[in-house]
């Protein structure tokens, strides 16, 4: 690509890649593409702000990544040019496989994980540019014997995570959520193949947790924000039965032969790859709209809902929803909405979240003290809250 193209981050300045296999996965419209998925899905109907993309996030992580290795290096941590290069490919694509909303779908319009379909473009990408990204992948799933470089990219204090949390808290305005991720790459290092971080640095970590723990409750599990997710779910799922029944709806075409997928089989399909690599929010939101006018009054209602931000009423609790409650409201809504029972009670939707902030049992974050000991970080730290896990029930319903 001859000179190296510059990027004017808004977090990070001025950034630019080691490596033309960087830029020349950048520059392909599957990446490209990603310009096109929201970062925080539907969160924008409660944070104007929050219309960021994949395609800033995987740049600003690139490019934290970059940071962290140079600092390792500058403490003694031998690391190949391969496998800086390899490294770099990785978090690139970590999310190549959010498919549109990003994680709003997650599963639902095409049932597999978006990391396993990252891998799947890894393998698109080895064969289109001839290269050899054995290392890539890897690193990727943690097959890699230097096991810190895939905690680079995948871990309890990985790079990603740095980075969507600064970015998700700089354009949401939820000054709570920013962290100092310099500090934390500073403080890192490499023990016996693991990444570490030097006992003086553990503030800085402490401060990450507390702000994920915020962003999470105050952001991304925001009620409006989890309403509205649902909603999007649910209009996709009644999507996905008129489709079986034969009924057409107006929508672009790749976007037709995903929702029509029938058998496990076709997802291994390059032609399904394909298609998955060309959609976006935009084609998501043309089906919203399309689906407006439908017949199907679910389907009508969702749409009207979502265009228009008419985002679905939603009670919080700690404690399983009471029948009792939720009939009353199903009465209601089929009487105020003029729907049979069957309708408004599919309009009526309970979703639970589980969330921790710290799980040791998925990966410990290790400090490395004073003394040169490696110590788990909840065995030294003043706080015990990072690991209990906190449970919600959100009852989504049509305002009434």
């Amino acid at each position: 690509m001859g000179k190296k193209k510059i990027f004017n981050d808004p977090l990070y300045g001025l950034i630019q890649f080691p490596f033309d296999i960087v830029y020349q996965i950048i520059e392909h419209p599957y990446f490209q593409r990603l310009r096109r998925i929201g970062q925080m899905g539907l969160a924008h109907y409660v944070y104007p702000g929050a219309t960021h993309t994949r395609f800033q996030h995987t740049l600003g992580a690139t490019s934290l990544i970059n940071r962290a290795i140079t600092t390792l290096r500058g403490k003694g941590v031998e690391i190949s040019e391969t496998e800086h290069r390899a490294v770099n490919i990785a978090i690139l694509l970590h999310d190549i496989g959010h498919g549109p909303f990003s994680h709003a779908l997650e599963g639902l319009l095409i049932p597999v994980a978006h990391e396993e379909l990252s891998l799947k473009f890894i393998d698109y990408f080895e064969d289109y540019f001839e290269e050899d990204f054995s290392l890539t992948k890897a690193i990727f799933e943690n097959k890699y014997e230097r096991e810190f470089l895939h905690q680079l990219v995948s871990s309890q204090l990985d790079v990603d995570r740095m980075d969507y949390l600064n970015r998700d808290s700089f354009y949401t305005g939820v000054v709570e959520g920013k962290i100092g991720y310099d500090r934390i790459l500073s403080m890192l290092n490499v023990v016996d193949g693991k990444l570490v971080i030097e006992q003086k640095g553990i503030y800085s970590v402490e401060k990450f947790l507390i702000s994920r723990y915020t962003m999470y409750w105050q952001v991304y599990l925001h009620k409006t924000a989890v309403a509205s997710e649902q909603m999007l779910k649910l209009l996709l799922t009644e999507v996905k039965q008129e489709i079986k029944k034969g009924h057409k709806i107006q929508m672009p075409q790749p976007l037709l032969t995903l929702l029509s997928i029938k058998n496990a089989y076709q997802l291994e399909n390059k032609k399904t790859l394909e298609q998955f690599g060309t959609i976006d929010d935009y084609d998501l939101w043309a089906l919203m709209k399309a689906c407006t006018t439908h017949d199907n009054k679910i389907m009508s209602y969702i749409a009207n809902g979502l265009i228009n931000r008419r985002i679905f009423e939603t009670t919080v609790s700690n404690a399983p929803v009471l029948c009792d409650f939720k009939e009353n409201i199903r009465q209601k809504v089929a009487y105020h909405l003029e729907v049979d029972d069957t309708t408004a009670q599919k309009l009526i939707v309970t979703h639970k979240e589980s969330k921790g902030i710290y799980n040791e049992k998925t990966g410990k974050i290790l400090i490395l003290t004073k003394d040169g000991t490696i110590a788990n970080f909840e065995a030294i730290t003043d706080f015990n809250f990072y690991s209990h896990f906190h449970d919600k029930v959100f009852l989504c319903y049509p305002r009434l």
